[in-house]
């Protein structure tokens, strides 16, 4: 069981910041924190995946007043998804016609559900981003909607005004990510752990949300 945990956490991570790159290349739009990260990088000598990195250690300090703990799927999130951004947006080319941009953009929000299952699957302890908006949610006792639109309003706001792409593919993601994360959790529920575990809406540990 811990080999396959493993399997689907680090195939999970790779496929995710595959999928942040081709999304990137789509050029319609990002998810908000990657409109967050992608203003940052455009104004500072740093690659995309860098500044993925270093925003995943900056809010994982964050987790200290919150009292939560990070897990190995924690620790390599912040590592393995910069690397794969990284390595992605090396590999591909930029997509230009509109036809191809939305077949791009498609399949980009497919890949990232199927990592999230993958990722949150393993059951190794929540993405940076994700701890975040778990820890909020127990200590102020508030809905766990208000604080992730709360957090996700934010950092889409402030990658705007930096500059970041906000487009019908922003739209795309935040509709259409949830629907395919529960559409695809059967395929994985019989082999992984990590859907088992109880809500945070009934005051108990985190439930898996969609990564990053």
């Amino acid at each position: 069981m811990l080999l396959r945990r493993l399997i689907a956490l680090y195939i999970g991570l790779v496929l995710y910041g595959l999928s942040m790159a081709v999304m990137v290349r789509a050029g319609l739009g990002l998810d908000p924190w990657d409109v967050f990260h992608q203003g940052v990088a455009d104004r500072v000598p740093l690659s995309f995946g860098a500044v993925v990195a270093i925003t995943g250690v900056a809010v994982l300090l964050a987790w200290i007043p919150l009292r939560q703990k990070p897990g190995l799927g924690t620790v390599s999130n912040v590592v393995v998804i910069a690397v794969a951004v990284d390595a992605g947006l090396w590999l591909l080319p930029e997509v230009h016609g509109l036809p191809w941009q939305v077949g791009a953009m498609g399949l980009a929000v497919v890949v990232n559900a199927i990592a999230t299952v993958l990722y949150i699957g393993a059951g190794m302890g929540p993405g940076p981003r994700d701890g975040l908006m778990t820890g909020l949610v127990l200590r102020t006792g508030r809905p766990v909607w208000l604080i992730r639109t709360s957090i996700e309003a934010t950092v889409l706001t402030t990658g705007w005004l930096l500059g970041g792409s906000v487009g019908i593919g922003t739209l795309v993601y935040a509709f259409g990510i949830g629907p395919l994360i529960q559409l695809m959790i059967p395929f994985v529920d019989d082999y992984l752990p990590g859907f088992r575990q109880p809500s945070v809406e009934r005051g108990t540990e985190p439930s898996p949300v969609a990564a990053a």
